[in-house]
């Protein structure tokens, strides 16, 4: 009864020694007496108990590695903290068994002397504009030399880039003084454009008036035009009427000489300074004068 016991125990110990599941995106490096046998996927695999053991399960998933923060010199002597994330996948779980002693710790010892080389022949201006150029560098270096362990290097992102706190207020106060710059140039450039809109919309107004006060006394100009057309012919017209009126009734000379010193005496009563005298009115005048030295001539007498 012991006996089947005992043999029942031994029997569940090989079954448990020999018989492996393996999970989804793990792999088991498998030893036969020290020795690297194969390399077991995902699933149920058997191996021969104290002969065989698993040396290390290596997991085939994206893995993410945050490098420790380190100071870094700068082309212009200037000293700054850089914070970095590395991102692997393993693609030969043999050789990161074997090759590499400590693969993480390769990958970053690896990365910080990367970014020093980097960065180191970089102004500190230079840093803070091209961290996509550090990325992709420290990419294809740590990509290249973890290939032989492996690996592969999928992407490499600079987290925080850390200067000190002198250079930190001094570029603060560059960037105020900058933005103050754009400010001011923003709002020098607002008010030239509003003079100068003011200005086209006042030159603009004043050729609106020229152009109006010009039509409107060539309006003015026309009406009076007209206006003085129009006197001219009703003074036609009425000159036209008594004229006819005149050759049709026949007039003696002396009622045009009379009509003649009537003329004259309202022209005399006017208020202008010069008096123009018809010649025919000069020839009635002169009858009349003749008239008068007769008529003085018979009292005379």
């Amino acid at each position: 009864m012991w006996f089947l016991i005992v043999l029942l125990i031994i029997v569940l110990i090989i079954a448990f020694k020999s018989i492996k599941i393996v999970k989804q995106a793990e792999v088991y490096v498998i030893e036969r007496l020290g020795k690297f046998l194969k390399v077991a996927d995902a699933g149920l695999t058997i191996i021969i108990p104290f002969f065989d053991h698993v040396r290390s399960v290596v997991s085939l998933k994206q893995q993410t590695m945050d490098i420790p923060p380190q100071g870094v010199i700068t082309k212009d002597n200037v000293t700054i903290s850089i914070d970095t994330v590395v991102f692997y996948k393993i693609t030969d779980p043999a050789k990161a068994v074997y090759e590499i002693q400590s693969l993480r710790k390769g990958i970053e010892y690896l990365s910080i002397t990367t970014i020093r080389d980097i960065v180191g022949k970089m102004d500190l201006d230079q840093t803070f504009s091209s961290r996509d150029a550090i990325n992709d560098q420290l990419r294809l270096i740590l990509d290249e030399a973890t290939d032989q362990w492996g690996c592969k290097v999928d992407r490499v992102e600079i987290k925080d880039i850390t200067p000190p706190a002198d250079i930190r207020d001094a570029m603060e106060k560059q960037m105020n003084a900058e933005r103050n710059k754009r400010a001011a140039i923003l709002q020098a450039e607002g008010e030239r454009q509003s003079a100068i809109t003011i200005a086209e919309g006042q030159k603009e107004a004043a050729i609106l008036a020229a152009d109006a006060d010009r039509e409107s006394k060539i309006r003015r100009a026309e009406g009076e035009a007209e206006a003085i057309k129009k006197v001219a012919e009703a003074k036609a017209d009425e000159i036209s009427m008594v004229y006819g009126a005149i050759k049709k009734s026949a007039p003696d000379e002396k009622l045009v000489q009379i009509k003649s010193l009537e003329a004259l005496k309202e022209i005399a009563d006017g208020k202008a300074n010069k008096v123009f005298v018809p010649f025919d009115a000069t020839s009635a005048l002169s009858s009349l004068g003749a008239i008068a030295e007769v008529v003085k001539k018979k009292e005379d007498k």
